[in-house]
């Protein structure tokens, strides 16, 4: 047991021994407040040890979090129990024990008073470490799913910075070795072939730091860039464009049919006689680049970069994936066309945001319900003090007890209860074959 809780049990057992010698020890003498101390220290000693080893045998077996149902379960049946029998046992080393009572009149009215005000204090003290311990753990694994979240969404954004950096070296590595053959061949193609290189790395730059754009500008500058391969290869390449219009204000990653137009290029040889077309159109919510398949033979294995770049980057930002299609007669790539503007952070963690939600929305609901027991624990001993202190003869307290009662086991069901398992389950079913039609 840990120092605060010691100080702890030291404040209860005085405060508790205030209130007795106060309202029910008829002699205010130095002697009994003494004694009454030591009895208030005796119970309260025995009830939080035995309550600190049942919550630490239950925090073992069921966690808060995991097995919410069972660890509330055991906790209410072993509570009860375990206060019942120890309230008891104590109520009667005291008064049969220590005050030298008739063992015979343990189980008379009066004693049956006593002792059922004791158990309900033993179980609104134990209610209150319950609740104390459900919310801790709460709060601990709230705090740990809010570091996993944030250290998820700063991993996938890390990743996603990394692949769209490789895009700048890959990009100038490729456009150099088309001006370097062209500088050969073609001097002056290879002056409009510059200044045309510039324009289309400044947009290389400007999309440096952007995680999606718009069909309409991925495409203008992959017409841009098909004039130049056009420069370069002249009657050996094809451009076909056929994109509806209704795609072009969609998203698209930035430079990925560069990329894919660059493979194209670097795996298929292209003649005049065997010219290589691409033809670039939109599909049920696709954009697909394809090409005939002119598979030229390769020296060495190639990276892959481009292809893999896309891929990455795409799982990053939606559940959707990419398509590659691949024959005798072409190659075709089908990427999606995201209709809404998301990031690699807020996209990432969807899940864990939404299972936190329930969880804090659990939370509440199983705070609630603490509190109303808590409420019950406390109000109705005293009305049972109130009623048989004034009224003894007529015992009304039995009417709000018993209605209290039937709404703190309904509460009970709505929480717990099998209702609320099988609304759960119907939902989980319903979302299963859901997810499965899709």
């Amino acid at each position: 047991m840990k120092r605060k809780d010691f100080y702890n049990i030291l404040t209860i057992s005085l405060g508790a021994g205030l209130f007795f010698f106060t309202f029910f020890d008829s002699e205010k003498t130095v002697q009994n407040f003494l004694f009454t101390l030591g009895v208030s220290l005796f119970y309260t000693v025995m009830i939080s040890t035995a309550n600190h080893l049942i919550n630490s045998f239950l925090n073992r077996k069921f966690s808060w979090v995991d097995h919410t149902r069972q660890r509330t379960i055991f906790g209410i049946i072993a509570t009860v129990l375990g206060n019942v029998i120890l309230v008891l046992l104590c109520n009667y080393i005291v008064f049969i024990v220590i005050k030298n009572e008739d063992s015979a009149e343990f189980f008379s009215d009066t004693m049956n008073l006593v002792n059922w005000f004791m158990i309900n204090f033993a179980l609104m003290i134990s209610a209150m470490l319950h609740a104390k311990g459900f919310i801790e753990e709460w709060k601990k694994s709230a705090r740990k799913e809010i570091v996993e979240q944030k250290l998820i969404a700063k991993s996938a954004n890390a990743q996603f910075e990394s692949l769209k950096n490789q895009l700048d070296p890959h990009f100038l590595f490729n456009s150099l070795n088309v001006l370097s053959s062209l500088i050969d061949e073609n001097p002056d193609q290879a002056q409009h072939f510059t200044a045309s290189m510039s324009k289309i790395y400044r947009y290389v730059l400007e999309q440096k730091n952007k995680e999606l754009v718009t069909v309409e500008e991925e495409l203008d500058f992959a017409r841009t860039y098909c004039d130049l391969l056009k420069t370069r290869f002249e009657d050996s390449v094809n451009f076909e464009f056929n994109v509806s219009e209704s795609d072009l204000k969609f998203y698209v990653v930035p430079l990925s049919l560069q990329l894919l137009l660059e493979n194209c290029i670097k795996h298929n040889f292209a003649t005049a006689q065997k010219p290589l077309t691409m033809k670039i159109y939109s599909e049920q919510g696709f954009l697909l680049i394809e090409n005939n398949l002119q598979a030229r033979e390769q020296m060495k294995e190639s990276a892959g970069i481009g292809l893999a770049n896309i891929v990455q980057r795409y799982s990053l930002l939606t559940k959707q994936n990419v398509f590659i299609e691949k024959s005798e007669d072409f190659f075709r790539v089908k990427i999606p066309i995201l209709t809404q503007k998301i990031t690699a952070m807020t996209t990432q963690p969807t899940q864990e945001s939404m299972a936190y939600e329930r969880a804090s929305k659990r939370v509440k609901e199983l705070k609630g319900f603490y509190g109303n027991l808590i409420s019950y624990c406390l109000v109705i001993p005293f009305l049972i003090f109130v009623n048989l202190y004034t009224v003894p003869q007529y015992h009304w307290f039995w009417w709000p007890m018993l209605g209290w009662g039937i709404g703190l086991a309904s509460h009970a069901l709505q929480v717990f209860g099998i209702g609320r398992s099988w609304e759960e389950k119907q939902i989980q079913k319903i979302l299963d074959k859901e997810k499965y039609k899709n």
